[in-house]
Order: structure tokens, then sequence, then C-alpha cells
């Protein structure tokens, strides 16, 4: 009884909160109303749902839905259309807290200003430094073997671990057994937390990892393969990844403060650490969506956007076991996937965090849709509010 009053109380306040700060009004009709997003003059310009074609009708029962808890718990919705900030919503709910009661710390209610963890969507980011680097020069191409950068690995460069080169990083096809979906979080026998837990230093935990297939055939998810990644980056740069992404890529974005975690040897997690607003998520969604360019500057490489928005060779039909996202490819460190709207095919790729944190893509639509969230102990279905309410708003 007493958990169940809890419960019934927490959905009155997340009720109660949308509906006092929620999407600007409640009107006479009880409908919600979404106000247009304020200009911050953080670089993003705003408009109204109405002048890029967007039901407003449809976002706003979205909205309402997410408020009243039918997904669980949201923490954000934004959405950018035809070059505009139109939809920005937050909503109340808890931080994250790995040891707490699913995962679940202080109750807030979000907003604009607050960071949020942003879990693997931190992938993409990393995955967009590398392409940097190599636009810059500081690495040769993807193409080059991991050890060209690992001067203090080499005695590791045995039993076909040779053959891994920075892309299979990239893709998930190192060819290095891992598992870090079968066990939950918080704990060693998940690989990815065993670096936190387990490891004096998580390069050499990721590549003593037992060689199970040829570098490049096959998919297995591995976010240790990102740690690498990082290492590499500073190897070839002289800068760790915080100090590298500050100074180009987020100076450019106009992002001004960002915040990563790191090891207890003090090497840096740029798998899933870092901590941004959902503004600034945004932003990489939109770079990739403008072909990795930003106000008429290339920031990454030609055709890196391409490759990170296709399936890499054998990455298809991957289904992730924490969302409703069906079958999925992966590029360059983005998920790739098909959706079905108005009898249409759209297609969308995204930047993917647990607990339902997303940067998804859509290049036809000229669409850029984020949301963070706090379903770390429950399945996301972010992908309902997309095609039951985002996609038949658009068309």
């Amino acid at each position: 009884m007493e958990t169940l009053t809890k419960r019934t109380l927490w959905l009155v306040f997340i009720l109660v909160s949308s509906i006092l700060l929620s999407c600007g009004a409640y009107n006479s009709s009880d409908q919600y109303t979404c106000a247009q997003p304020e200009e911050t003059g953080d670089g993003l310009e705003t408009a109204s749902m109405k002048d890029v074609n967007i039901d407003a009708k449809m976002i706003e029962k979205a909205v309402e839905r997410i408020a009243a808890g039918k997904y669980r718990e949201v923490h954000s919705m934004l959405i950018y259309k035809n070059g505009k900030l139109v939809v920005e919503e937050y909503f109340s709910g808890h931080k994250y807290k790995w040891d707490g009661p699913d995962y679940h710390g202080e109750e807030v209610k979000w907003d604009r200003d607050m960071d949020h963890q942003i879990m693997s969507c931190t992938k993409s980011f990393t995955s967009a430094c590398i392409g940097i680097a190599i636009n810059k020069g500081f690495i040769g191409n993807e193409n080059q073997s991991i050890f060209d950068y690992l001067p203090d690995y080499q005695y590791l460069k045995t039993n076909n671990r040779e053959y891994i080169k920075i892309e299979n990083l990239l893709t998930m096809t190192s060819g290095l057994a891992w598992d870090e979906w079968s066990a939950p979080h918080g704990i060693t026998s998940n690989d990815i937390d065993r670096l936190y837990f387990d490891c004096d230093d998580p390069v050499v935990c990721v590549l003593e990892r037992p060689w199970w297939a040829i570098p490049g055939d096959k998919f297995t998810y591995n976010g240790g393969g990102m740690v690498i990644l990082g290492q590499i980056l500073k190897n070839a740069t002289g800068m760790n990844i915080d100090e590298f992404s500050k100074k180009y890529l987020f100076a450019q974005l106009g992002i001004k403060k960002s915040t990563w975690s790191k090891y207890p040897n003090g090497m840096i997690d740029a798998a899933g650490s870092l901590r941004l607003t959902p503004r600034e998520m945004l932003k990489l969604g939109i770079l990739y969506l403008n072909d990795g360019v930003w106000n008429n500057e290339r920031i990454l490489p030609e055709g890196w956007v391409k490759r990170s928005s296709e399936p890499y060779r054998n990455n298809v039909g991957i289904k992730i076991p924490i969302e409703d996202s069906g079958k999925n490819g992966y590029g360059y460190s983005w998920w790739t996937c098909e959706l079905q709207s108005g009898g249409k095919k759209i297609n969308m790729y995204r930047a993917n965090g647990w607990g339902g944190q997303v940067i998804m893509v859509f290049p036809e639509q000229e669409m850029v849709v984020v949301f963070t969230s706090g379903n770390y102990a429950t399945r996301s279905t972010l992908f309902k509010i997309i095609s039951k309410y985002v996609l038949p708003a658009v068309y």
C-alpha cells in the first residue's frame, strides 16, 4: 500500500508540474499549447511549429502523454525542423545515480540550463572528434592500425589484434570478445563497468580480451573500443578528448561547458561519460544533418556523415535489448534504421544512450529530434512517441 501511494503521488506530481510548467499554457479547452522556444543567443534560431508545417496538436498531445507518465520518465523533447528549433519541452524526473534504486537519484524539474548524463551518445561525439582529427591531419585515416597510435601497448600486438583498424573501433567490429548487454550496469560481469571497478588500465583490459572474429566481419557492441579511441586521439594530438573536443568541436558549435568522467587511473571515459544540455546535444545532430558543416565551416571530413549514417558492411539486423527500435544498422558510432509513416519509408540515424538519451537525425525531413530520459531500469519506448506523434505531425 505504501509503494502504491508513493507511485500515485509521484504521478500526480508529474501531471501538476507539467500543467504549470510545461508547454507554455493550459487553455480553457483543456489542451496544452506549446510556446515557441526562446532564443537565448546560443546560435539556435527558433520558430513556431506552424512556421515549419508541423501539426501542433499532435505534438501537444505527445507532450501531454509524456507529462502524464505514459512513456515512463522522459526528461526533455526537442524538435529542430527546417533550420529552426520549434519544440523544446522539459519534464519532471530523476537525476542519474548509479547506486540508486532504478539508478535514480534526486527528483528535479528539468530545464534547458541543466546538463544531463548522455550515456552512449558520448560515442557519437567521440567519433566526431576522430573525424575532426583526421580532417586536421593529426590522424592519417581511419584505415590505419590502432597500434600506429598506441606506442605503450605494442606488446599486445599479437593474436590477430595487429589487424584491428581505427575504423573497426568506430563500427564495433574489432573482433574482440565483449559483453555489456547481458548483465545489468553496476557490476563487474558487465565488461564496460569492469573498466571502472576491476581494471588498472582500461586499454589493457580491452585489448587483452579474447580474439574471436576477423576484424571488420562481425558486430559486437564494445564501448571499450571507444575508450581506446580516446587514447588514440590523445597520442595523436597531445590532448585528452575533453581538451580536444572543447577546442575543435564545442567551441565551433557554441557549446561552452562540457563534462567528461575519468577512470580511476585518470584516463577519460570516451564511451559514455559526457554531460551536456539537450540543446547542446541537438547541435551535434544539426552538424550531421548539414553534412559536417557549421556556419559555412567544414568541421567533419567529406564523407564522414555518410559513413556514419549507413550500416558498415555486415552491421545490419541488430536488435537492441534496452529499447523498442526494432532492427538496426551501425555505422561510424551512429545507429541506423528505417521507419514507416503514412505508408512511406523514413530513414533515420541516431546517437543512442542507455536510459533513453537520443539524438535522431531525419535527413529527408530536415529534422533532428532529441530526447533525454531516466528509463535506466526499464525498456525505452521513445520510438512509440516518434511513430505515433512526431512523424504523423510532419506529414
